[in-house]
């Protein structure tokens, strides 16, 4: 079974439910990695797609998240972090969307392009790769390690 922390069908149960990885998009002209160093923090806020909700939703304090640029580069940059779970998005009265509060981490040391995951067998089932218009995405354990393989990280 499971938890509330994951959209049924888009993820299996990871091993540790109680840490979580995952993935969120912006466009570097609107919002880039390099802004969010900058800033040291922002509220991730203004998502509408259901999914993605129930993503934001699972997000607990200190889960890491990879930071990817779409549209612009298309590819894995950095990493953040959850500093505040989901709370009601101060971007509209509707109660039903959530906000959280992320936190730069690092910059990948060689970004990784949505090309290369694509061509990585390994990842086939990312939803990157199965479900690429999600803005905000869970990621295995596996995925995790296989894209920082990539980016050349420890």
């Amino acid at each position: 079974m499971l938890t509330s922390r994951f959209c049924v069908g888009l993820l299996r149960a990871p091993k540790n439910p109680l840490m979580a990885h995952w993935l969120v998009k912006s466009e570097p002209s609107v919002y880039s990695f390099d802004q969010l160093i900058k800033d040291k923090s922002t509220v991730w806020s203004g998502v509408r797609n259901y999914a993605a909700r129930l993503h934001l939703r699972g997000m607990k304090k200190g889960d890491e998240v990879f930071y990817y640029h779409s549209d612009e580069g298309t590819d894995i940059v950095g990493i953040a972090k959850v500093s505040k779970e989901a709370y009601q998005d101060p971007t509209t009265d509707d109660d039903r969307w959530v906000a959280v509060d992320l936190q730069p981490v690092r910059r990948l040391a060689h970004p990784v392009t949505l090309d290369r995951i694509k061509k990585d067998k390994r990842l086939a089932e990312m939803a990157l790769v199965r479900i690429g218009r999600l803005s905000v995405q869970p990621v295995t354990d596996r995925e995790w390690k296989i894209v920082l393989e990539l980016a050349a990280e420890k």
